[in-house]
């Protein structure tokens, strides 16, 4: 559908699951940084900020429809599996989410790569 246009696209679904991928991992991120064994979430912390940053960079690929998108899109699903994976080695809620979110964006991305 685009902003531009009325008609849904994969490429609407890929952004919209992307923009929520990024928040996830942020509020993730957040709450991780707040739970008492951070020291061990380190390399996740790390991983969410990539995820997040990833994510965010293919929104605007796939909004002005850049050359690079469909690689982008590779890539992005790669750090979204890597982040899911992450994730889910804690047991926390939110970490147990994210990576379900992680898990939704890095398929819409595969879609948009083949």
């Amino acid at each position: 559908m685009g902003v531009l246009s009325t008609s849904p696209t994969d490429m609407d679904h890929c952004i919209e699951l992307c923009i929520k991928c990024a928040r996830a991992c942020d509020e993730c991120l957040t709450a991780c940084l707040q739970e008492p064994d951070a020291q061990a979430r380190v390399h996740c912390i790390q991983m969410l900020l990539d995820c997040s940053q990833i994510c965010l960079q293919l929104v605007s690929f796939l909004s002005r429809n850049s050359e690079f998108s469909k690689e982008y899109c590779q890539v992005c699903a790669d750090i979204c599996e890597a982040c899911a994976a992450h994730c889910e080695k804690f047991q926390d809620a939110h970490c147990q989410e994210c990576a379900k979110i992680c898990r939704e964006c890095a398929e819409a991305c595969r879609n948009m790569a083949s």
